[in-house]
């Protein structure tokens, strides 16, 4: 039950005046909801590209970059533009990450990931052991709309993922767009959480607690969303313990919250903080809480850049006005509520129709003409194919475990950590008996059945106007999976009733008349079985040297045999793999042969292993039949042996099928190249007269001279970055030339006013300059430093030459860090006027901790400065100082 919030504790009396420790004066919390739908490939449990995110990877790529990246390092810039510090927003920011999402960036950016788990411990330091970081509901279900047992699993699972990444237990938690009714309210007090945060619009009436000296006060109508937030709220169940059956609720301030997602109240720290003192009450209460939540993604991706302005708040802004940044734990653990709330039956925050938005055509989310009459039928569909696993999972997890459910819960474990042990600790824990490895598989195939029925209901897919939407179909595919392993388990064939059912789907869309066809379209083409992981194995292995065990998106590919024969334009792959699900552990032994007949064609076939003495026969017979040099002979060799069911490129996964194309068409490109370099050369006169003259150039020149300039500027760059690959560079001379003849293309790119499409030039770039930062800041030879620092200085000036426009967002952060940790240090231990200064800049510099590592003259720190100058960070004072007589 509900653990007390009553704490009894000794206040010390050099604590009075402290709002870190007693309730005083004016509080600011903003909230940022970060979350991103699970994108994963059922199939790979990876994202595949997605085009519309260009020219980024994927959505969650994007973003990061757009959003969760800038926040763990925001910039504190000057009037200039130059970087004074970087802030951890993190630290600062109430903040819940959905587990999805945590999980992601755990494996796409761990600097980050570790970020945002640092500014959650120096945050629990600030503020009396409470953190920023609340858990969130596993998946973003509605919770309103789910049964009572998916409601307890996405707690308990939202809960345990937190505490694997946090280490404590979570004192709030999110719920999915707010969703909230009373039995989510009875599981979260069960369960532990202590408070929630919702819309004002959420409540319905609230009146002070009753008490002995007034035992029943008045009830106020605030159905309007006129509650007052600056305070927090207790919500008692119905019928229960009024001394631990109750949730806290912080209610957001709805008019300012709006202001930050709709309107420029990020427009600049002063404008936010002009807009929170707004709200500021003159009253004489001792304390207030001014609350403000909104996603996550407003900082960064919905308005850019809007990061800067919440740092320079957090850290200057709201301090200069006496405010005080806290979060809701900490908040709450010094104003314990004296009001109670009761809320509206069903709500949500973007959705005025209670929780329609997710189940019916009440107009949310809807666009011109379009309906929304296909959610219902769609939610309808998916309760059914819900109800019915439940029958397969009950039946077939009572064979293996003690408690089905119990173990469903605990399944969140195995999510986290997909190892042999865990998966082996797991079992041994919820077994009814020791488990064979056939058992084994059906036990985890029940599991990840469940799994992916709780992402089914994913609330992206019902968000939008349209079924057809990549939201909409990715829940599809959750339960296509769903579908998939409950037949592998138990024999059961759903998928037919349940498209009868999605054919009662409208959709906005002509090419879909109904939702049983993007079923069809969309997510039946998408599935992949064992053989298809064989035959892009085998296809990929003519480009790539695997080793004998190899991992393959989430598959453990184990090679027993690989023969490898050419024959002319003919290239032929036989081999044995024994491939292995990281996630059910189903395994399978297989034999494929992959004939290459040059160009794009190829001929993969699959087949189970069937014995030593069959699979050296089918080796011997095929490459007799290659040493006939025909390759109509060998395809009807392999059909004879194999079956017709044959697999193509086309049949690769996305990834490895785009990279081969690009390997496969450079042969082509690079006669192009010289082509169009010929051209050039040919007509560099010419061009030059055009743009002397101030005339059009005719298109054909002025393609061939990008394309030409291009990619010799490609090559010079590669060429460099070998060249320092290692470090110290043991070839200055050849990377200086290298340099020299980027700068000479530079003056080519001016003149001849080029735009070089060349975007794997400035991912180069930016790994040159923190490769050569690196060695700079760790480097204690004077030559090795000035060399580098020259060389990078050029580098960056070059960037903007080719108008590549190069990100120093990372070279900055290294520089910013060594500068604290290292210049200024030993640059303040050279003179004692150098120690004056550093502490007449406080706001810049952070306590002086002096690192050992590398020791510099004065000429040195110099340099450094000089560089730090080139890469925008502001350094003028200290270089001033430096420059003087």
């Amino acid at each position: 039950m509900h653990p007390s919030s009553a704490q009894t504790t000794a206040v010390d009396p050099r604590s009075v005046d402290d709002p870190l420790k007693v309730a005083k004066g004016v509080y600011v919390t903003i909230h940022g909801h970060f979350y991103q739908p699970p994108r994963e490939n059922p199939y790979l449990n990876a994202i595949e590209r997605q085009p519309s995110a260009a020219p980024f990877h994927n959505w969650n790529e994007r973003i990061h970059h757009e959003c969760y990246r800038p926040n763990a390092f925001a910039r504190v810039l000057n009037d200039r533009g130059e970087l004074i510090s970087i802030v951890n927003n993190f630290e600062y920011l109430s903040f819940n990450i959905g587990p999805t999402l945590m999980s992601w960036l755990e494996h796409y950016d761990v600097e980050v990931y570790q970020r945002i788990l640092e500014a959650d411990r120096k945050s629990c330091e600030r503020l009396n052991g409470h953190g920023n970081a609340i858990a969130q509901v596993y998946n973003h279900i509605i919770m309103p709309l789910a049964n009572e047992r998916d409601k307890y699993t996405q707690v308990r699972w939202g809960k345990a993922d937190f505490r694997s990444r946090f280490g404590r237990d979570p004192e709030g938690m999110w719920l999915a767009e707010t969703a909230v009714d009373y039995a989510t309210l009875k599981v979260l007090v069960d369960e532990g959480i202590r408070f929630i945060i919702l819309a004002p619009s959420q409540a319905q009436r609230c009146r002070m607690i009753p008490t002995e000296a007034q035992p029943n006060p008045q009830w106020l109508e605030v159905g309007g969303g006129q509650i007052d937030p600056v305070q927090p709220y207790r919500c008692f169940l119905p019928g229960g313990d009024p001394n631990q059956d109750y949730v806290d609720i912080f209610f957001y301030d709805g008019p300012i919250s709006r202001d930050m997602g709709f309107n420029d109240v990020l427009s600049s720290s002063q404008h936010l903080a002009g807009r929170i003192g707004q709200a500021v009450r003159g009253d004489r209460r001792s304390a207030q809480l001014i609350s403000i939540a909104t996603d996550g993604e407003t900082f960064g991706h919905h308005k850019g850049g809007t990061e800067k302005a919440l740092a320079y708040a957090f850290t200057n802004e709201f301090a200069r006005r006496g405010w005080t940044v806290t979060n809701y734990a900490h908040y709450l653990s010094l104003n314990s509520p004296t009001w109670e709330v009761e809320l509206k039956p069903v709500t949500a925050w973007s959705c005025s129709h209670g929780v329609d938005r997710w189940q019916d055509n009440c107009g949310c989310g809807g666009g011109g003409l379009w309906h929304q009459k296909w959610r219902r039928p769609l939610r309808d569909s998916l309760d059914w194919l819900r109800d019915q696993l439940v029958k397969v999972y009950e039946e077939g997890g009572r064979k293996f475990f003690t408690d089905p459910w119990c173990a469903r819960d605990e399944y969140i474990q195995v999510v986290g950590d997909r190892s042999v042990t865990t998966i082996n600790r797991f079992l041994s824990a919820h077994q009814t008996h020791k488990l064979n490895a056939a058992e084994r598989v059906d036990a985890l195939r029940l599991l990840e059945m469940q799994r992916h029925t709780l992402l089914m209901y994913t609330s992206c897919g019902w968000f939008f106007d349209e079924v057809s939407r990549p939201e909409g179909t990715q829940i599809l595919r959750y339960a296509a999976r769903a579908l998939e392993l409950a037949g592998d388990v138990a024999g059961v064939q759903l998928e037919k009733a349940f498209i009868k059912r999605l054919a009662a789907i409208p959709s906005n869309v002509d090419f879909f008349p109904s939702g049983a066809e993007v079923y069809r379209q969309l997510v039946i083409p998408a599935q992949i079985n064992l053989n298809q992981v064989a035959a892009h194995y085998a296809i990929s292995s003519l480009f790539t040297s695997y080793a004998a065990e190899q991992r393959v998106y989430c598959y453990t590919a184990h090679q027993l045999d690989y023969q490898l024969q050419r024959l002319g334009a003919l290239t032929l792959a036989i081999g044995q793999v024994q491939l292995t699900s990281e996630i059910t552990r189903e395994s399978a032994n297989l034999v494929f042969a992959v004939l290459h007949l040059g160009g794009w064609d190829f001929h993969c076939c699959i087949q189970p292993f069937e014995g030593r003495r069959a699979y050296t026969q089918l080796k011997e017979s095929l490459a007799e039949t290659l040493r006939s040099g025909s390759a109509a002979q060998v395809i009807l060799t392999m059909s004879r042996t194999f079956g017709d069911q044959s697999y193509s490129l086309q049949n690769l996964f996305a990834e490895e099928r785009h990279r081969i194309m690009r390997l496969l068409s450079q042969e082509t490109l690079t006669r192009l190249d010289q082509l169009y370099t010929q051209v050039y050369r040919d007509n560099y006169g010419i061009l030059m007269a055009f743009h002397r003259d101030e005339l059009d150039v005719p298109q054909e020149l002025q393609v061939a001279a990008e394309i030409a300039i291009g990619h010799r500027a490609l090559t010079s760059l590669q060429a460099l970055d070998r060249e320092t690959s290692d470090l110290p560079v043991s070839h200055p001379q050849l990377c200086l030339g290298h340099i020299t003849e980027l700068e000479a293309i530079a003056t080519e790119v001016h003149h001849l006013r080029c735009q070089l499409k060349q975007p794997q030039m400035r991912q180069i770039l930016e790994q040159l300059v923190l490769r050569l930062l690196w060695q700079v800041l760790h480097a204690s030879d004077a030559n090795v430093t000035h060399f580098t620092v020259s060389m990078l200085e050029r580098l960056v000036d070059l960037g903007q030459q080719l108008h590549l426009n190069p990100s120093l967002a990372r070279a900055q952060e290294l520089y910013i860090k060594n500068l604290h940790t290292q210049i200024l240090p030993q640059l303040a231990a050279h003179s004692p006027l150098n120690q004056a200064l550093l502490k007449g800049k406080p706001e810049a510099v952070p306590p002086i901790q002096v690192s050992s590592e590398v020791t510099w003259n004065l000429e040195q720190l110099h340099a450094l400065l000089r560089l730090g100058q080139k890469l925008a960070v502001d350094v003028e004072a200290w270089l001033a100082h430096l420059s003087s007589p």
